[in-house]
């Protein structure tokens, strides 16, 4: 059922949020303690601030409601996926080839639970990055539990 509300308020939003000049990173309807939340993270080649989630905030709260696709109360939030953001789908991968990611498994593999480097490619479902030392890194997505940036300076 979360699936289909997170694909309908997609395609409610994105077409506003995309006028407004921003691009939809990622919708998340989720439990959190005792309250619903749904979370429309946004993004721009500019960044986002405080003002952007605020703009899109104003936007998009009263096509939701008049659309409704929501049974009872939840809680909106609009905000920047981070510096660090979690790399959830393909999309997500290849929007950020070429930059420093830290991949969390499930299990070790070769002694390691953490990989660090490079994002390389994505293909058939098989991550390569690019480590330290030049090396390249191959792993399954099925293996990887959380996959993020990792901020530089």
């Amino acid at each position: 059922m979360k699936k289909a509300i997170k694909d309908t308020v997609r395609d409610l939003v994105e077409p506003i949020v995309n006028e407004l000049g921003y691009r939809v990173w990622d919708v998340l309807y989720s439990k959190i303690g005792a309250d619903y939340h749904l979370e429309i993270t946004i993004d721009s080649d500019a960044g986002i601030g405080i003002e952007d989630c605020e703009k899109v905030h104003r936007a998009i709260d009263p096509v939701l409601d008049e659309a409704d696709p929501i049974e009872g109360f939840y809680y909106l939030e609009v905000s920047s996926p981070g510096i660090e953001r979690e790399l959830r789908t393909e999309e997500h991968i290849q929007a950020s080839l070429g930059q420093l990611a830290e991949a969390k498994l499930f299990a070790a593999k070769d002694g390691q639970k953490t990989l660090v480097g490079v994002l390389k490619s994505l293909e058939d479902g098989v991550l390569t990055m690019t480590a330290q030392d030049g090396g390249d890194i191959r792993v399954s997505r099925t293996e990887i539990s959380r996959l993020h940036l990792v901020y530089q300076e």
